[in-house]
């Protein structure tokens, strides 16, 4: 009966310890569904994160976007004033050119009319002096063409 009370013995040990691993298995089930939403609230927690993450992202491009936007602008008002001062320091130099141009022809006409009015006076002299040789030849010749006998009779 040793053999039976042995046995009955080691059947009750293994009853008693699957018992325990039933209940340590449960136990373990019931820290394994903890654990199991442990893990739920942290791949929450993780998603979230990742969802924040992805949301900071495309504020940053937003803001990434903004700045380019905002420098693109400065950069063309930067050239348009450049473009405006080249502008206008070219039509400065245009009215400076056409002023001299405008002072050089007036030059050129002013030399001309002088010019002119040496070649009319050089003229009316010789027109002059011609007029004068001219009345001189006349006379000369009509004191030539005069009968003597008048002129010794007078």
């Amino acid at each position: 009966m040793s053999t039976d009370g042995g046995a009955r013995t080691a059947l009750l040990c293994l009853i008693a310890i699957a018992s325990c691993g039933s209940i340590v298995g449960c136990g373990g089930t019931s820290k394994n569904t903890s654990k199991n939403a442990e893990p739920s609230a942290a791949q929450i927690e993780h998603s979230e994160e990742a969802a924040d993450k992805q949301q900071e992202a495309a504020e940053l491009a937003k803001d990434r976007e903004l700045l380019s936007t905002i420098e693109a602008s400065k950069q063309e008002e930067v050239a348009e004033q450049t473009a405006k001062k080249i502008e206008a320091r070219a039509t400065a130099k245009a009215k400076k050119r056409e002023a001299a141009a405008a002072k050089k022809a007036k030059q050129k006409e002013k030399t001309a009319e002088e010019n002119i009015k040496k070649r009319e006076a050089t003229l009316k002299a010789e027109f002059k002096k011609l007029q004068e040789a001219t009345s001189k030849a006349k006379a000369t010749e009509e004191a030539d063409s005069k009968p003597p006998s008048a002129t010794e009779s007078g």
